[in-house]
């Protein structure tokens, strides 16, 4: 079964960065998209930002201008830039194929998550 591992999550102040990445740990899964989701305190699974087999990028609002997607297809991994870190950026951030099983199935089908934490 293909898993993917997210890792680089952490606990920062208000305006700092984390790198997070995400890597699978089986074969490479053939997708129209790979992205990031994250769960809330709440238990809310929002969506971050994904990037579709063509190379597109979409952002959700809360996070435009202060995230970047980005991949690396010679390590089969993704990444997620996040600068000026705000605290209800607070969450556990999962990386997901296919943005259509996340809704059907939740934020973590396809690993375990980074947890990231904001403090003001």
């Amino acid at each position: 079964q293909v898993q993917l591992v997210e890792s680089g999550g952490g606990s920062v102040q208000t305006g700092e960065s984390l790198r997070l990445s995400c890597t699978p740990s089986g074969r490479v899964f053939e997708s129209p998209d790979i992205g990031w989701y994250r769960q809330t305190p709440a238990h809310k699974c929002e969506f971050v930002s994904l990037i579709t087999s063509d190379g597109k990028t979409q952002y959700a609002d809360s996070v435009k201008g202060r995230f970047t997607i980005s991949q690396d297809n010679a390590e089969n991994t993704l990444y997620l830039q996040m600068n000026s870190l705000k605290p209800e950026d607070t969450g556990v951030y999962y990386c997901a194929y296919d943005r259509r099983t996340v809704v059907r199935y939740g934020c973590d089908y396809w690993g375990q998550g980074t947890q990231v934490t904001v403090s003001s």
